[in-house]
This record gives C-alpha cells, structure tokens and sequence, in this order.
C-alpha cells in the first residue's frame, strides 16, 4: 500500500512539474508601438520650469542630489552637465504657478535654489 502510494505522489508530482513550461507570445498592433514613440518624443522636447539646487564637481552634485531626495521625494530630480560644473535641479512644472509654489517650499531648505524658465524650442 505504502509503495502505491509514494508512487501515486511521484506521478502527480511529475505531472505538475512538466505543466510549468510554457511559451506566451504577445501580438501587439503597430500602431501602438507607433504611438509610445510619439510619446516619447513629445516628452523629451516638452518644456518644464525646473528648480537648481545646488552645483559643483560631480562628488558634491551626488551629494546634493541624495540630500534632496530624502528632504523631497515626490520630486523628480537629476544631475545634469553644464559645462564646467554638475548642477542639481528638481521638479518637471508644466506651469508657472505650481513651479513658484514648489520653489517658496524648497527656499526654505535650500536658500540658493533658482527657479528655471523652460527653454524656448526654435520654430
């Protein structure tokens, strides 16, 4: 009985083990692909008002950047190369007002933040 048994549960212990392979194939419509790319482009040349924080060598930069990270973690931030210096600069503003009310609370912390105008794109 005991070998009937442990054989049953080797069966089916089998059998499951063999259910696990499997293949999912995704098909997706062109156009939708096509559309990602559309709004990857619109997002890179949109235009944001950005706060700086802080700049300096690349050691100082991190070391900004990780301090704003604990001190404002809903906000987007990156370090970006302006030539000589790495400068720290947070947020993404589509307007003005949100972007101002955004800069009073980070004066506070930071007292040498500068509230950024978005680019101008050329026509």
């Amino acid at each position: 009985m005991k070998r009937v048994i442990c054989l049953m549960l080797l069966v089916v212990s089998c059998a499951f083990g063999q259910a696990q392979k499997g293949k999912i194939t995704i098909d997706q419509d062109q156009k939708i692909t096509d559309l990602l790319a559309i709004y990857k482009t619109a997002n890179e040349s949109a235009a944001y008002y950005r706060i700086q924080v802080g700049f300096g060598d690349f050691a100082k930069a991190n070391e900004i950047k990780s301090k704003v990270e604990q001190d404002f973690p809903s906000l987007f931030s990156n370090i970006d190369f302006d030539s000589p210096t790495y400068r720290v600069r947070v947020g993404r503003f589509k307007n003005k007002l949100d972007a101002e009310r955004k800069f009073k609370e980070v004066r506070q912390k930071y007292p040498d933040a500068m509230l950024l105008q978005p680019k101008k794109s050329p026509r």
